[in-house]
Parts: C-alpha cells; structure tokens; sequence
C-alpha cells in the first residue's frame, strides 16, 4: 500500500510539474509568433525562429534519455524547469535586441528546456506503473498527455491574453515567476532516484536496437511533421491575413482546440472502447489511414471556393479528433515497447524522431505557406499521415508484455 501510494504521489507530482511547464511552453511559442509577425517578420522567417527550438529537441532527446538514466528523471525533469526561466527571461530584452540570430538562441534554451520536462515526465509513467499492467498504462500515460495538451491549449490563450492586457516583456517575467515557484515545489516532492537505471548505460546506447521502437519512431516522425506542417505558422498566419482575426481570436481559438484535443487525448482509452486489453499497433494504422483524409478533404474544399472560415474550424477541429487518438496510442505503444530499465533511453529515442517531424514540419510550415498558400500546407500534411501509416504497418499487433520482450 505505502507503494502504491508512493508511486501515486509521484505520478500526481510530475503531471503537476508538466502541467506548469507547459503553461509556459504554449504561451511562450503564441507570443513568438504573434509578436515578430506584428513586428513585421515574414511567414518564412517566424518559421525559422523555432528551428533551433526543434533541432535542439532532437539532440536533448537522445542525450537528456542517457542523463536520465544515469542521473535519475528527477534532475532531468528540473534542470528543463530552470533552463525554461532562463529563456523566457532572455527575451525581455529591448527591441533593438531581438535580432533572428538571438530570439533562434533563446528559443534554442526553450526547446532544450521543453524535451527535457517532455521526456523526464513520460518516462517516469513508466517505472510508477508495474510491469503487467498495460491497461493502467494506457490510461495514465493518456491522462498525463492529454491533460499537457489541454494547458498547453490554455497556454496558447494566456500567451495570446496576456499579450494584449501586459505586453511582451511583463507576460514573460509573470510566466517566469510562476514556473520557478512549482519548480521549488517539486523539489521538495519527487524522490531523488526516480527512473535511474541499475546499469549506468554507454552513450552510445542512446540509439535503439529494437525494430519496433525504430518503426513506431520513424511513424511518430511523420506524424507529428503532418500536424505542424500547418498548424505552426500557416494556420495562425492565414487567420490573421485572410481572415482578419485578432490575435486574441487566433490565440482563442487555438487555444480551445488544443485543450479540446488534449481532453480527448486524455479519454482515448474510453474512446477507443478498451475494456481489459490495452490496444496494439492496428489501433494507430485505422486512426492514420482516417487521419489522412482529413486535411486532403479540407485542401479540396478550399480549392472549391467554400466558405474558407467554416471549412477551416469545421476540419480542424475534426484533424484533432482523430490526431488525439492517434498520438495518444503512439504515446502508449513506445512505452509498451520499452523495458523499465532502459525506458528513458527509449522514450528519448522516440520523441528525438517526434522533434525531428516537428522541425521539418514547422520549416515547411513557412515555406509552404509562402509558396503555395494554405493548402498547399494541407496536401503536404496528408502526404505525410500516408507514409507515417505505411511506416506503422511493420508494427507487432500485440503489445502484450510477453511477447514484446521477445523482439
């Protein structure tokens, strides 16, 4: 019982910590975004702001999984936290500062900052839950993400809000005074030794030998490339120029159709209609292959010249119906893949592939924009879906844990 107990406590105080993380980390890429286009930025170039947030992902990944393991998810987790300060702070600098070579460095700190927190909390779901209990699995690493994605919607509103109430500089220091405050809190909270390894593993373990973690990466790597390949920069851009939306619009509604996301994220296992068996890799292949016809349908209904307004919030918000469900179940099966001693160099592995197809898709987000408009962006999204679902076809369709140890 004291166990259960303690294993519990733990879960609630990571899902804590992540849920303030990511506060900041919703609002800081609103502000990025509606603040240097206000300043005049292309499309192209408030994309190449965040290449340096998602290159730095990738490389936090794979090395943030081995600290992890040697040091304990713990220090992982709250060195994320105070990198993240450092950033915000770094951006209230004057105006005549905030040059593309210094915002791209602080928003280097904050990717570092964001795969850090990411990883440490999605691992430490792992070594909390027992080894035979996939089902409590599924359920706790669906509420830990969907509920990151629902604030991370929150945080788009409040950095969208704060903006028009505060201005840039005071929403960054309010943001960075709230988050050092739960960073003392989970201090005082998580056990020092949580998701250390009993082997100390060699660098060179970073990368995973196990055919399925590679397929589900490379899947995960298109998959999450297809979402931002138009939600970043395209989407935003094209309410506030074509459509004419304020900034406080576009943060709202983004902001609501990621907390709608994430609370569907967050009831997959009840969605999905699982009773006693966690689901297993054709759950991700009939999601993807519905997935796909989703923002190919909205392409070709803008292409028809309908109401572009409602096509637009009428197909988003159906894409994110279908995307929850899909990452919820790529979220489950990496885990289920992973042994528990190794599981942070796993997930590390994994979510190195997700910030690789954030990078790509966010680069081609503001080149495909300038290029060939909206849905251009949209026919390059269900290009990617198509080969994320023919990657995911390899997968083992049992995730029971006998046989994955097998592979």
């Amino acid at each position: 019982m004291a166990s259960i107990n303690l294993n519990l406590r733990s879960y609630l105080t990571v899902t804590g910590g992540y849920w303030a993380f990511t506060l900041t980390d919703g609002a800081i890429r609103m502000l990025v975004v509606l603040y240097f286009h206000q300043l005049g930025y292309s499309p192209l170039q408030v994309a190449m702001l965040f290449i340096f947030y998602e290159f730095f992902g990738i490389v936090t990944n794979l090395v943030g999984g081995w600290l992890a393991s040697r040091l304990g998810l713990n220090v992982t987790m709250h060195l994320g936290m105070v990198i993240q300060i450092i950033a915000l702070g770094l951006l209230t600098v004057p105006d005549t500062w905030l040059s593309v070579p210094f915002v791209m460095f602080a928003q280097a700190l904050s990717g570092i900052a964001k795969d850090l927190n990411k990883m440490s909390a999605k691992a430490s779901v792992k070594t909390v839950v027992p080894a035979d209990a996939n089902d409590r699995l599924f359920k706790w690493v669906s509420i830990l993400t969907g509920s990151k994605n629902a604030l991370k919607g929150t945080g788009f509103f409040l950095g969208a809000g704060l903006l028009d109430v505060f201005g840039f500089r005071s929403t960054l220091l309010i943001l960075a005074a709230g988050l050092f405050v739960v960073l003392l809190i989970t201090l005082m909270l998580l056990p020092h030794e949580l998701g250390q390894s009993k082997a100390k593993p060699k660098f060179t373990q970073v990368f995973s030998n196990s055919a399925p973690i590679n397929w589900l990466s490379a899947a995960r790597f298109f998959l999450f490339g297809a979402r931002d390949v138009w939600f970043v920069v395209a989407l935003p851009v094209f309410l506030a120029e074509v459509l004419g939306w304020r900034f406080t619009q576009i943060g709202g509604f983004l902001a609501l159709w990621v907390i709608g996301y994430g609370i569907v994220q967050a009831g997959s296992p009840a969605l999905w209609g699982m009773k006693q068996h966690a689901p297993d890799a054709r759950a991700a292949q009939l999601s993807a292959f519905i997935l796909m016809l989703i923002p190919a349908g909205i392409a070709l209904s803008l292409d028809q010249d309908w109401n572009a307004e409602i096509i637009i919030v009428a197909g988003l918000l159906v894409f994110g119906v279908v995307f929850a469900i899909n990452s919820a179940l790529h979220s489950f099966l990496i885990l289920a893949y992973a042994d528990h001693d190794s599981v942070a160099l796993k997930v590390g592995f994994y979510y190195m592939a997700n910030a690789s197809g954030r990078l790509t898709g966010t680069v081609l987000s503001g080149w495909g924009y300038q290029q060939f408009g909206l849905a251009g962006c949209l026919w390059l999204s269900a290009g990617f879906v198509l080969v994320a679902l023919s990657l995911s076809l390899p997968l083992p369709v049992n995730a029971d844990k006998a046989i994955l140890n097998k592979l």
